[in-house]
């Protein structure tokens, strides 16, 4: 089983300073090297507190020089906020800076206040985020490659910065309908999935999703690699667990807020964080995800990795205003005990290892 980092790089008040949360997110990725993980992913949004990441492959840029071992990922460019052209480029630049370790997640978006602020419709989003993966596969594969389509028309073009993976880094789609699940399935691409805070039905319920995408696609579910982003803290301080699920449950309102396209913000930038009905209490957020003692998380992680069988576990190390110390700590508990632990108990029980 692989483990990954996603580091949102959220910041919570003007205590922290940009600088101070972007140089801390680099820090938990070379800390995650350490410690065995396989892929440090990183987010993209803009001109909000929610996420501090305005180019995910400036992330895997600056990582590359930092880090040697571990994969580096972008979760994920927002495709209708780039020029497709541009970015190939910036892909093979990513891919060769970090000698072809680069992972490229990619998915439409769904902020509108982001993509107001960009002159880019947000309705029209999920086709334009289609049309721009096309555009993508085509440079990635192609010397020369030219398009015609309903967004965007590209005479014939050469990107001269090529990818050193061949035809180019694995490809991620952020897939949250039964449309991206099946694309994926049949263009050969993988799966970046979440549960969100709820619990193990929730992981059923995304199981079954992906078996119905490969069946109409005619393929198995193996067909595609799937990562599970998820909310994991492990500690017998219950100070430490609160606060890590009070971060974890201010993130979500965030989301949701930015999601519903309200924008919350009595200054223009800083998001108001205000209670949601999907809001759970702390009891019911560690019931339902792997949140509590070393061995209630190795327990919990075995149970959902049992029942929707991911090839990776994403752990959400960046939340608020954690901790730092506490979360570089965390990183290492992971890498020490957790992460063996939970590979010892798949190999006794049969499943395939992938080691870190």
């Amino acid at each position: 089983m692989e483990f990954g980092t996603f580091i949102l790089a959220a910041q919570r008040g003007y205590h922290q300073t940009s600088e101070h949360v972007i140089r801390h997110s680099i820090e938990q990725a070379i800390a995650s090297e350490k410690a065995g993980f396989h892929t440090a992913w990183f987010a993209e949004h803009h001109f909000n507190n929610y996420s501090l990441v305005p180019s995910p492959l400036m992330m895997v840029a600056a990582l590359s020089g930092l880090t040697r071992t571990i994969r580096l990922g972008t979760a994920v460019c927002v495709l209708p906020l780039y020029q497709p052209q541009r970015l190939l480029s910036e892909i093979g630049f990513a891919d060769i800076v970090s000698n072809g370790r680069l992972e490229l997640g990619v998915g439409s978006g769904y902020q509108q206040f982001e993509f107001e602020r960009f002159g880019v419709d947000v309705s029209n989003a999920p086709q334009v985020f289609s049309e721009y993966l096309d555009i993508l596969q085509k440079g990635l594969k192609q010397p020369i490659f030219e398009h015609d389509g309903e967004h965007l028309k590209i005479p014939p073009t050469a990107i001269s910065v090529r990818t050193v993976q061949q035809p180019g880094p694995p490809i991620w789609l952020a897939a949250g309908s039964p449309r991206s699940m099946a694309r994926a399935y049949r263009e050969g691409h993988n799966l970046f999935v979440t549960a969100f805070h709820d619990g193990i039905e929730m992981v059923q319920t995304l199981r079954e999703s992906l078996e119905s995408a490969a069946a109409s696609e005619g393929k198995q579910v193996t067909d595609a690699r799937v990562a599970l982003l998820r909310c994991c803290f492990a500690s017998d301080n219950e100070s430490e667990i609160n606060s890590y699920l009070d971060n974890a449950r201010y993130q979500r309102r965030l989301s949701e807020a930015l999601q519903k396209r309200r924008q919350q913000s009595s200054d223009g930038y800083l998001m108001q964080e205000m209670p949601t009905e999907k809001d759970l209490s702390f009891e019911q957020m560690r019931k339902n995800m792997p949140i509590g003692s070393v061995n209630y998380v190795i327990d919990k992680l075995l149970e959902e990795i049992d029942v929707l069988k991911p090839d990776q576990i994403a752990v959400q190390t960046q939340l608020g205003d954690f901790d730092e110390k506490t979360m570089l700590r965390q990183i290492e508990l992971w890498g020490e005990t957790i992460i063996p632990a939970v590979n010892k108990a798949l190999a006794n029980s049969g499943r395939t290892i992938v080691p870190a």
